[in-house]
């Protein structure tokens, strides 16, 4: 196949990215079950050279070219420095790549990529990975894990943000930015605003109020202004809330994935996905009380 034309018929897919721990395998591993429930046929690819235990049905390792292990071991290479080498190397070795996904024509695809942050926000190796994929008619929409636990610190929210914003600019594709644990978010501690809050970014103005009642962040709040500004002037962050333990919270992460990158479900899909909803009313349906923890926390804060 050619290069500006690799097959006739687009095909459509994920690239999952995020900072270490964030959760992109055992989002990659979710959202295989769950389009595999409703007949999508997913392919996992993973290009993460240090994950070396992928729970999910792995079509295509980047294990096979290369591994995180060997270049620090020949290269005298730290993890991070390793990582750039990797990517760096399978950006020359394009050719092992299309091969590999020639096999899984008309099928959906989900990269799970490493999870060192410089990769999205400064180096060019996975951005060309990427548009090598475009050129491919590959239809992608970068899926951007953050743990919601930085929810419960204003300062490391900012940081978030700051992040979420540089990875869109840089890697050039559409984004959805994921709020992953949810089920999780009550055991780091109580938020400071409604969840919508956080997942719309509203006014961020009361967020650097907020950090002004601390001492250590009052002798930064100037600074604190100025990101903020940045951030709600180019108005491109919001996240989508994630327990991907629960078939709803799931879907909505799919509908926005889908708009983002162009996919359309035929009529025998969007019947599945009705069956698969339809049964999700037993113990693993917690999506209504994922989205009210913020409102048990004000409950409490009333009652204090």
């Amino acid at each position: 196949m050619s290069e500006g034309s690799k097959g006739s018929s687009l095909a459509f897919g994920q690239v999952v990215i995020g900072p270490p721990g964030s959760g992109k395998t055992t989002y990659c591993h979710g959202m295989q079950e769950f389009m595999g429930r409703i007949g999508r046929k997913v392919t996992v690819v993973n290009l993460d050279p240090a994950n070396e235990v992928m729970p999910y049905q792995c079509a295509v390792d980047i294990a096979e070219l290369i591994t995180l292990p060997d270049v620090m071991e020949n290269l005298k290479l730290g993890p991070n420095g390793g990582l750039i080498y990797c990517m760096e190397y399978l950006e020359a070795n394009f050719d092992w790549l299309q091969e590999k996904l020639a096999a899984f024509r008309g099928h959906y695809y989900l990269f799970d990529c490493p999870g060192q942050v410089e990769l999205y926000t400064h180096h060019d190796a996975l951005k060309n990975v990427f548009a090598q994929l475009a050129k491919w008619n590959f239809r992608l929409a970068a899926v951007h894990l953050v743990d919601s636990h930085y929810c419960t610190d204003p300062g490391k929210f900012i940081s978030v943000l700051c992040t979420s914003l540089s990875t869109m600019l840089h890697v050039e594709l559409p984004h959805v930015n994921v709020l992953s644990k949810m089920d999780l978010i009550e055991q780091y501690g109580k938020l400071a605003f409604n969840l919508d809050y956080y997942t719309e970014v509203l006014d961020l103005s009361y967020l650097v109020d907020h950090l002004a009642s601390d001492p250590f962040f009052r002798n930064y709040r100037r600074l604190n202004e100025k990101l903020v500004e940045v951030i709600e002037d180019y108005s491109l962050v919001s996240f989508v809330p994630l327990n991907v333990q629960d078939k709803e919270s799931m879907r909505q992460v799919m509908k926005a994935v889908d708009k983002a990158n162009g996919y359309s479900f035929g009529d025998q899909e969007h019947r599945s996905l009705e069956a698969l909803m339809s049964a999700a009313v037993g113990a693993d349906f917690h999506f209504a009380s994922t989205l009210a923890v913020q409102e048990r926390s004000l409950r409490d804060l009333r009652v204090v």
